[in-house]
C-alpha cells in the first residue's frame, strides 16, 4: 500500500495503490490521514483508482476515517472507485455514507 499526496488549491488529494488490508494497508491510511488533520488540512480526497483489494479491515478503516475527518470539522470524499470496490460498497451500504466521485474535477468543486 503506497500513498502520494497531492494538493490541490487547499485540498489534498492521496492516491493510493495497491491493497488495504488488515496490517500495513489500514495504518498507512490513517497515520496519512492523521498528519493531515494535525496540519490543519481538512479537505481531503481518496483516491481509490489504482487500488487492486480491500478487505473488511479495509472497509472499516475507511469508515473510521471518515468519521475521525467529520469529527474534526472535515470533508473526506471518495474519488475513482474501481467497479469492485464499489460493489462492495453498494452491499455494505456504505455508499450512502460517502461522497463518491468517477472524476476528479467535480471531486474538487464538491467542496
Amino acid at each position: 500500500m503506497k500513498i502520494k499526496t497531492r494538493t490541490v488549491g487547499d485540498i489534498k488529494i492521496l492516491d493510493c495503490s495497491g491493497r488495504i488490508t488488515l496490517g500495513e494497508g489500514t495504518m498507512v491510511v490513517r497515520n496519512t490521514v492523521r498528519e493531515l488533520l494535525n496540519s490543519n488540512d481538512k479537505k481531503i480526497i481518496l483516491n481509490l483508482a489504482e487500488v487492486n483489494y480491500i478487505d473488511s479491515s479495509g472497509i472499516g478503516e475507511l469508515v473510521s476515517t471518515y468519521t475521525t475527518v467529520t469529527s474534526n470539522g472535515g470533508q473526506l470524499k471518495l474519488l475513482g472507485l474501481t467497479r469492485k470496490i464499489q460493489e462492495l460498497l453498494a452491499i455494505t451500504k456504505l455508499l450512502t455514507v460517502f461522497q463518491v466521485y468517477e472524476e476528479e474535477q467535480p471531486a474538487l468543486d464538491s467542496f
